[in-house]
């Protein structure tokens, strides 16, 4: 297993890394002074909400809440793990990313795996070239050269050691990478024989693993990759990688069933397309497709197959829709499929049934009522205890309330789940407000960390008496340590404790424009206000139930003392 990579290397890598050179080539910035502006590419907008810090090296859109670091900008816009991400801005200022603990070991093996597969790729890629059988074939199925090549097609031939007889000394990996077979004799062969190959590629755009569809023998039509330690099918998604960097991907994805789907309508300008990888829709690619885009277009063939298929995506899709989120079903006439739909109409032909698509309500209201009379009580009763058990996977939020209100409407019955909107709507508050002067003080330290060294900072002392002070405490200690600190690496080095989350949700909170300084120590004079009169309290009650003690005298009448001189500074 992997080690951990290094705290300190995440500090050093956002030192190093200009989060406007990592956000500029995905979001047209514009720069407002000392920061950049944009429209959010994260929800729909007209006027610029979005804006980058190269002080705080920190994003954040005031109208949906979206904000964070660099690692956090490509977690969220291209979908990225927490792991790929470091990697892919460590690639970027060609830092080498470190791990902790037992590292060497297992993740040498994941690197040399990694690196053969992308030789079996050129090495499958040679083999198309060979075979006239294999190009005829995608001739005739109508790909052009440029997508043979942007998808690095190839081709498997008959032989049962091409791969072992190519790479005769690395038979363990090519094992390991799902690449061989073997008989009941134990005898190994070479997995994808007679096929064309379909290479799957990781959201770093590396190949994982293949699927064949078969040219001639015997076997199933298309087989894929089975699962290893670089390919898991249910979390993948064919063609995301290239469909990631098409201009439209942000608006709208598509998902269809095929490899061939997905080349052709690539083919044809439709390079927001990608495909479930022969099994349903899983939940894992439910998040990876809405990473991509905040509109999924599911596009099945009209048979039984395709019906029970998107009933399966709806179904994993529900506990996914947040208000701002849109997913679509598209049906294609019996004994159509997108390639062939493309073929004969061409774009234009398959714009006009995108255009036809159903929103997901209605989809899921025509599901729940086909074939019921609900001019009876018991269907439409019937009816409803289903609809109840789909809403409640459902998050909490306005879409949630509305369709909710429209299967009530149709079934003209109230239904016992509740669909109360949530108090903030979505996209997410502009920010939220502070209330306490805990959360201020916090959330001005993380905004703009130099205030730990104002000198009215220094000479309030904060007892760490409670989780929340304590965390004030560590983050003042932690950037006296690392007096350049700034807002995203702050956050970065509290992302997997259990603080974290806190920490994000009050950096995205309200925070007055003028005056930081006098409205951060002022919070600091009131926490310490509190403490004070808290410690008062007790020492009174001490004071009262024993006999007095000189020690605690003295401290009662400092705490005393201070408790006016900060009640006079805070009058």
């Amino acid at each position: 297993m992997a080690g951990k990579i290094p705290e300190a290397f995440i500090q050093q890598l956002l030192d190093r890394v200009d989060i406007v050179d990592v956000i500029q080539p995905r979001v047209s910035l514009k720069r407002a002074g000392r920061e950049f502006q944009a429209c959010c590419p994260f929800h729909n907008e007209k006027t610029p909400s979005f804006t980058v810090s190269p002080e705080k090296q920190f994003y954040h859109c005031f109208g949906c809440g979206a904000h964070g670091s660099a690692i956090g900008f490509l977690m969220q816009f291209d979908g990225l793990e927490f792991t790929d991400a470091v990697e892919e801005l460590a690639a970027m200022v060609n830092m080498e990313v470190p791990r902790e603990g037992h590292y060497q070991g297992p993740r040498r093996e994941v690197r040399d795996l990694q690196d053969l597969m992308q030789q079996v790729t050129r090495w499958y890629r040679q083999q198309l070239h060979a075979s006239d059988t294999a190009r005829d074939y995608l001739q005739q199925r109508g790909l052009e050269q440029r997508i043979i090549d942007q998808y690095e097609l190839g081709y498997a031939p008959e032989h049962w050691d091409g791969l072992l007889r190519a790479f005769p000394q690395q038979k363990a990996l090519l094992q390991q990478g799902g690449l061989l077979s073997s008989n009941e004799q134990g005898r190994q062969y070479d997995r994808f024989r007679q096929r064309i190959l379909f290479p799957i590629h990781n959201r770093r755009g590396q190949v994982i693993g293949f699927g064949g569809r078969l040219l001639q023998g015997d076997g199933p039509k298309y087989l894929n990759s089975p699962e290893t330690p670089l390919f898991h099918k249910g979390r993948e998604l064919y063609g995301l990688w290239q469909a990631r960097k098409h201009e439209h991907t942000r608006e709208q994805i598509l998902v269809v069933e095929g490899y061939m789907d997905v080349l052709a309508l690539v083919q044809a300008g439709f390079g927001n397309t990608v495909a479930t990888l022969g099994t349903a829709t899983t939940p894992e690619q439910v998040q990876l497709l809405f990473r991509a885009s905040r509109h999924i277009l599911y596009c099945f063939d009209g048979d039984r197959a395709g019906r029970e298929a998107a009933w399966k995506a709806l179904r994993n899709t529900l506990p996914q829709m947040q208000d701002g989120r849109q997913v679509s079903f598209l049906f294609l006439p019996q004994g159509e499929d997108p390639d062939s739909i493309v073929q004969s109409q061409g774009q234009a032909g398959f714009a006009q049934h995108i255009q036809q698509a159903l929103p997901l309500e209605r989809y899921l209201l025509e599901q729940l009522t086909a074939g019921k009379d609900l001019s009876r009580l018991d269907s439409r009763a019937q009816v409803a205890a289903e609809a109840e058990k789909l809403l409640e996977t459902l998050p909490e939020s306005h879409y949630r309330q509305l369709i909710g209100e429209q299967i009530e409407q149709q079934l003209r019955v109230s239904l016992h789940t509740r669909h109360a909107a949530p108090a903030a709507e979505h996209p997410r508050p502009k920010t939220s407000s502070l209330h306490t002067p805990l959360r201020t003080a916090i959330a001005l330290l993380l905004d703009q960390p130099k205030l730990a060294f104002l000198q009215a900072t220094r000479s309030i002392p904060i007892e760490a008496d409670n989780p929340g002070t304590r965390l004030l405490s560590q983050l003042l200690q932690q950037i006296t340590r690392q007096p350049e600190i700034t807002t995203a690496q702050l956050l970065e080095s509290w992302r997997d404790r259990p603080e974290g989350e806190h920490l994000n949700r009050l950096v995205a909170s309200r925070l007055p424009k003028e005056h930081r300084e006098e409205v951060f120590t002022d919070a600091l004079r009131k926490i310490r206000l509190q403490q004070v009169s808290e410690r008062i309290q007790q020492l009174q009650a001490q004071l009262q139930q024993s006999v007095p003690d000189n020690l605690a005298l003295q401290q009662l009448q400092a705490l005393l003392q201070e408790k006016r001189q900060l009640g006079e500074k805070n009058g």
